[in-house]
């Protein structure tokens, strides 16, 4: 595996939508351990191609089990994700791992269907509630080129953090609250 270089904004890479996927194969899973192990070590909670420069609709999320939100720890590769249903609104905090350091209130779903392909090319369906919910928003939201600081409504939740900040876990990180 290999950690691959995250895109900035900027880059009009992050504009642009990113084309779809027909088919996994060999090469396409180890992109996907590669955006994995990126996201990882970056640290983050999820990774759109785009963020890496690849232009293909595949995400990768990693959400840490949370007993507070009765959330069990997941991770997941969708491949072509679409969300089919969404339902409420729910507010929160959300940062970028393409723009380092800001964080913004965001509104999303509170709970979401998604619908896409997994590694072994079967197609899977989930229901997702709560953060997860957000963190895959987040990331489909990439894929149409579109950045979670267009989503932000009110522009005075915009806010830098410092590095400090950011290593003790205190604000987001593509998705993280």
């Amino acid at each position: 595996m290999a950690r691959l270089e995250i895109v900035l904004e900027g880059d009009p890479r992050l504009r642009q939508k990113a084309t779809r996927i027909k088919h996994a194969d060999e090469s396409l899973r180890k992109i996907a351990a590669d955006m994995h192990e990126t996201m990882d070590a970056a640290p983050g909670v999820g990774l759109a191609g785009p963020q890496v420069g690849l232009m293909r609709r595949i995400v990768v999320v990693h959400v840490p089990k949370d007993e507070e939100e009765e959330q069990e720890e997941v991770r997941l590769t969708l491949i072509d994700p679409e969300i089919v249903k969404s339902q409420g609104k729910v507010y929160g905090q959300e940062g970028c791992l393409s723009i380092p350091r800001w964080v913004g209130e965001v509104p999303r779903a509170e709970t979401i269907t998604v619908k896409a392909i997994d590694l072994d090319n079967k197609h899977i369906r989930l229901k997702a509630r709560g953060y997860l919910a957000r963190v895959i928003q987040h990331e489909v939201d990439h894929l149409d080129g579109i950045l979670f600081v267009d989503r932000v409504e009110d522009r005075s939740t915009l806010f830098q953090v410092t590095e400090d900040e950011l290593s003790k876990d205190e604000y987001a990180v593509d998705g993280e609250e």
